[in-house]
């Protein structure tokens, strides 16, 4: 099959970067390479407006070296946009005829509202978030939206970003105590210029360079055991306990840090005040990252059809299911048998269950044993691996290490040992009903063993000595009962009950 490949060229204000894509099997796109350039174009933009013949002849050369990747791939389509500085700049119409007979790229400046839509829509399609506040920091400017039942009310386009600020603020490579006081007081004047911010007590969604390696330096900070940035959760006192560790240190140890990108040390600073600023006004306490910015928005924008939006959450699984060749008509079976089960148990007052435990229940059923894929000998191992660290949009990183947990169920030792790096995320409790959970998906799945699908309902008796599953099936069960017999020992600990199976076939009437 011929492999379709998509690239976009961002020329930023601070970077200027190229990423193609190719489009998977599941109709995602997966990222193959990724380019960047710093070329800081908004320090070539003169204080009457136009961008000085070396920051063109720079924007050039960065083009022309992309250009050669562009080739070697094949891509005779390649998007390119660029944002506040060329979009500010006077002679831009002399920028964009230059770029087209140069280059083999025929530059889009994009409008303030487009930078801002593009964001906010990369954030609804790969987030499950119905109400929220994006913030997007660039070089030269800054772009919020406001969303509400994923729809965008409003937004704006600051004519700051992080390297203006720090040339408008800070005169040295690290901030003095007045400057930051100085700048603070500016960011509060023009959030408070916009009504529809003011204590909306909304997530602040994070997107682009500054507000990723924020994240980094986070993780790093506190040697966060998970892989991935998509989705990242941080409250207003991380983002408080970062400013304060870095503005502590000089410009080579700020340079040095775990995280930052060295060509954003004498910017990292501004940025940081910025979303700081920003969840004051809102009266927010959560700061999330995503991933997926301004070049996804701009693919998003092709696939949002007449029916709106599509489930994040549900096309994330189905995303899934496709790359690692996951049947659903065997997993719906065993979605179905795990439900019932637990829905019994929950009658004899053995599972208290909340919507959001049927849910997970679901997911972990869905993706059980996934790690087959790979090797059917440590499936379980790569079915935790998978789950934990493949970013799935919609899905927060706690919520991916729950669903791991219970789709990997193997036995105590095995959860415990995938569950030490995160212990101190859940309580006892929790971790208790994960493993139910995944003793019930495992009970569930030995049911069809053959996958011929043949339960067809399921079932309890409460002896008190003994609970007693009649399991009703359409074909002959003799392969699901030598299973079921060897899995069933794992849900009896966990109950603290002894287990009797007993198959019938359908429409035999018990005494």
């Amino acid at each position: 099959m011929t492999q379709k490949k998509y690239a976009i060229i961002d020329i930023g204000s601070n970077t200027i970067r190229l990423v193609i894509y190719r489009r998977e099997q599941s109709d995602r796109l997966k990222e193959i390479e990724n380019v960047k350039a710093v070329a800081r174009l908004r320090n070539f933009l003169s204080e009457d407006g136009f961008l000085a013949a070396e920051g063109i002849t720079k924007l050039i050369e960065v083009l022309q070296v992309f250009q050669e990747v562009t080739r070697h791939h094949n891509l005779k389509e390649v998007k390119c946009v660029a944002t506040a500085t060329i979009r500010q700049a006077k002679n831009n119409e002399e920028i964009l005829t230059r770029v087209n007979k140069e280059t083999d790229f025929t530059m889009r400046v994009l409008s303030e509202y487009e930078e801002a839509y593009y964001g906010f829509l990369a954030v609804i399609h790969s987030t499950t978030y119905e109400h929220g506040i994006t913030i997007d920091i660039g070089g030269a400017s800054t772009e919020i939206t406001y969303f509400e039942n994923r729809k965008m009310l409003h937004y704006h386009s600051f004519p700051f970003g992080a390297l203006s600020l720090k040339k408008q603020f800070i005169k040295g490579e690290i901030p003095e105590g007045t400057e930051l006081v100085e700048l603070r007081a500016y960011l509060q004047e023009q959030f408070n210029s916009l009504e529809w911010i003011q204590n909306k007590q909304t997530p602040v969604i994070g997107i682009g360079g500054s507000a990723r390696n924020l994240v980094h330096i986070h993780q790093e900070y506190t040697d966060y055991p998970l892989a991935g940035v998509h989705q990242y959760l941080m409250m207003k006192q991380d983002i408080n306990d970062i400013s304060y560790f870095l503005q502590s240190m000089t410009f080579p140890q700020l340079q040095r840090v775990e995280g930052l990108s060295k060509d954003r040390a004498d910017i990292i600073i501004p940025a940081i005040e910025v979303f700081a600023v920003l969840m004051d006004s809102v009266q927010s306490d959560k700061f999330v990252l995503s991933q997926k910015g301004l070049r996804d928005g701009l693919f998003y924008e092709q696939r949002t059809g007449p029916l709106g939006i599509p489930n994040v959450l549900d096309e994330a699984f189905n995303q899934l299911a496709i790359d690692y060749s996951i049947d659903v008509n065997q997993v719906n079976q065993i979605t179905n048998n795990a439900l019932e089960i637990a829905q019994l148990l929950n009658e004899v007052g053995l599972l208290p269950m909340a919507s959001e435990d049927i849910q997970r229940i679901k997911r972990g059923s869905f993706t059980y044993n996934l790690g087959t894929y790979i090797d059917s000998e440590s499936s379980s191992q790569h079915t935790f691996y998978i789950l934990a660290n493949r970013t799935i949009d919609g899905m927060h990183h706690r919520e991916r290490v729950i669903t791991a947990l219970i789709a990997s169920y193997k036995n105590k030792a095995a959860f415990k040992r995938y569950l030490r790096p995160y212990s101190q995320w859940f309580t006892k409790e929790e971790l208790a009903t994960f493993r139910l959970m995944g003793a019930i998906i495992k009970f569930a799945y030995s049911l069809n063993a053959t996958k011929r699908n043949i339960i067809d309902h399921i079932h309890l008796e409460d002896n008190l000595e003994e609970l007693v599953f009649s399991v009703y099936c359409h074909k002959n069960w003799k392969p699901e009962e030598y299973q079921v017999e060897k899995q069933k020992k794992h849900l009896e600990k966990l109950l603290d009950r002894s287990i009797s199976v007993q198959f019938f076939k359908t429409g035999h009437i018990l005494n």
